[in-house]
Order: C-alpha cells, then structure tokens, then sequence
C-alpha cells in the first residue's frame, strides 16, 4: 500500500466512524517490532506497522487505525486518550476497535522449555526458563541445596 493510499483510508475511516477529520499524517514506519501502531502526543501523528497489513491484510490494519484514531480525537479534545482511561475504553466499544492488535506471527516467541529444581531440604519447587548453577545457588528460603528435577 502506498503512502498517499493510507492517508486517504485514515482520513476515510476517520470521518466514517468519528464524524470527524484527520487532519495529521499517517505513515508506515517498518522499525516498529511489537506494536501494530502508535500515536505521537507531539506531532499527532500516526504510524502504523507495516507487518500487520503483510500478515493480516487490509482488516486488521483498520482495526488498527481505529484503535490509532481513538488516541487522536481523544487527546485533541483534551479526554483521557490513555489505554487506561474511561473515555479511550468507551470509545473504543463504540466504533468496534480492538484494545490489543493480534501477535505477529514472526514475532510470537517459541515455547522454550521449563526447568524444574526443588530444594532438597523444605521441598519448594522453582521453575526457570534458564538453567541454573545448582553448585553456586541455594534455596532462598531455607539456604538447602537446590536439585534439577527436569
């Protein structure tokens, strides 16, 4: 998509669904990595990951766009435009945009495996994604020696 294309569509969807215009810019910015968009306090802009239009297609960018504008005519009215706040959340019910976008595919983290120690002494179980030193630390509870389960 080009850039003078998605200008237009956030303008459109801007109008459609807030009855209001947008009057900043929107751009793609490929250096976003795990948010599909943001909303720039200072300049109102917005940016929007290119990924998510790869991955998912035109729906989901829209959805994202929404989500975008609900920060933009929240702040320039002077509501809480915070995901936090009434006003962002109230808004976002009503014109049907997503709180989070979905994970990237490319981006979701593998399943990594699960180490298991228990103290030999008091019997607690700690599980780690790393492995540990079992010579170098101790329960933290009672200071027993600790033992690789799986």
């Amino acid at each position: 998509m080009e850039q003078s294309k998605l200008q237009q569509l956030v303008e459109q969807i801007s109008l459609q669904f807030f009855g209001k215009p947008f009057k900043h810019q929107a751009v793609f910015n490929s250096r976003l990595r795990t948010t599909g968009g943001r909303y720039l306090l200072h300049s109102h802009n917005i940016e929007l990951n290119p990924k998510y239009y790869e991955a998912f297609g035109e729906e989901e960018l829209i959805a994202i766009i929404k989500h975008e504008l609900c920060h933009y005519h929240l702040h320039l009215e002077g509501k809480g435009y915070r995901h936090r706040d009434n006003d962002f959340r109230t808004l976002l019910k009503q014109v049907g945009a997503p709180r989070f976008c979905k994970p990237l595919p490319t981006e979701m983290k593998k399943s990594s495996s699960i180490h298991i120690y228990i103290c030999t002494v008091c019997g607690i179980q700690y599980k780690r994604r790393k492995r540990i030193n079992t010579d170098r630390y101790v329960c933290g509870r009672c200071q027993g020696r600790l033992k690789k389960l799986k």
